[in-house]
């Protein structure tokens, strides 16, 4: 194993295993691997099989890409506009993560006064939930109007044609999450 890979390795089962506030002789026996493997793998002195990174991964409840991911600032702050956003139209849409989540968005929507945003129907079995923020929203999906108002939440197919529009007299704020059906 490289010496990267390694420190990378020792370092992510070193922070998992500290963030559950276990010692190794824990996690030694939850992972059912002996307390030397994970003096050995905190170290970066082991070379791994597959099976000892499954049996880490499994007791620590994390996937084997995060035990030798390159690490992840504890914590950061994007300030606002920093983060990926567009316009269509007059409408402004933006991300609200700035990292990608499998089969997920999370999106940001602004409409101007008597605007409408018209939604791209997505693959087959995709779940949307659009909340209202700020203003009246109106969600027309699969030929049905909702009146979307500040705290509101109106879940749909978002395989379907779908379109926003503000209805208020002030700008409208939504905010959409897009649950992806993974294709085959």
């Amino acid at each position: 194993m490289s010496d990267d890979l390694a420190a990378r390795l020792a370092g992510n089962v070193r922070q998992q295993r500290q963030a559950r506030g276990l010692t190794q002789q824990q996690m030694a026996k939850l992972s059912r691997l002996p307390r030397a493997t994970w003096a050995n793998l905190e170290s970066g002195s082991a070379n791994p099989t597959l099976a000892v990174l499954h049996s880490v991964a499994v007791a620590l409840q994390v996937s084997l890409e995060e035990l030798v991911a390159q690490p992840r600032a504890d914590a950061k702050r994007y300030p606002r506009g920093s983060l990926s956003s567009r316009t269509r139209g007059a409408v402004t849409v933006s991300s609200l993560l700035p990292d990608t989540v499998p089969g997920m968005l999370m999106e940001r929507i602004q409409i101007p006064p008597g605007e409408r945003l018209v939604g791209v129907p997505h693959t087959p079995g995709t779940r949307e939930y659009l909340t209202c923020e700020v203003g009246l929203i109106e969600l027309v999906a699969s030929g049905e109007a909702f009146r979307v108002e500040p705290g509101d939440v109106v879940v749909f197919r978002g395989d379907q044609r779908h379109s926003y529009a503000n209805l208020g007299r002030e700008p409208a704020v939504g905010y959409s999450v897009v649950m992806l059906e993974p294709v085959g």
